[in-house]
């Protein structure tokens, strides 16, 4: 193997782990703020599925899309890993801005504050997304026989 394939590689590599690395640690974050949010908000909005039980399962969506991710690198973890933190941030986004009904036993969580937990996991979620869609582009071209 010539030198500059070797580096050429290796540099993939490296890219490639640090999207996976990087998109992991935002859904990581994003889940442990949500599993230490979650009882507060369950007696915020107790009604329905209440708010507490959203978090948990957002929290457990994040983890399984995180290990996923972890452990196959592929383009479908890598479009899973996105769906996932870009579905978090719309929805802290939404309810933060927009004061909406119920949708049936989900509570509306409208919340039109930020504080230290919501701007963190946020952040951690924008981070995700971007990471996420940078790592389906690069496990795209480079299972491309045609690049």
């Amino acid at each position: 193997m010539s030198a500059p394939a070797h580096a050429a590689r290796t540099t993939g590599s490296a890219l490639e782990w640090t999207l996976r690395l990087v998109t992991v640690a935002g859904l990581a974050v994003a889940a442990v703020v949500h599993l230490r949010l979650a009882s507060d908000y369950q007696q915020a909005y107790p009604d329905g599925v209440g708010g507490g039980n959203l978090f948990r399962a957002e929290a457990a969506v994040a983890i399984v899309a995180g290990i996923y991710l972890l452990v196959r690198g592929s383009r479908l973890a890598y479009v899973v890993a996105f769906l996932v933190s870009l579905a978090a941030l719309v929805a802290v986004v939404v309810t933060r801005y927009v004061d909406g009904p119920d949708l049936g036993p989900f509570p509306w969580m409208y919340e039109p504050i930020w504080f230290f937990e919501k701007s963190l996991s946020a952040i951690a979620e924008g981070v995700a997304t971007v990471t996420a869609a940078i790592g389906v582009a690069v496990t795209g071209r480079r299972r491309d026989p045609a690049r």
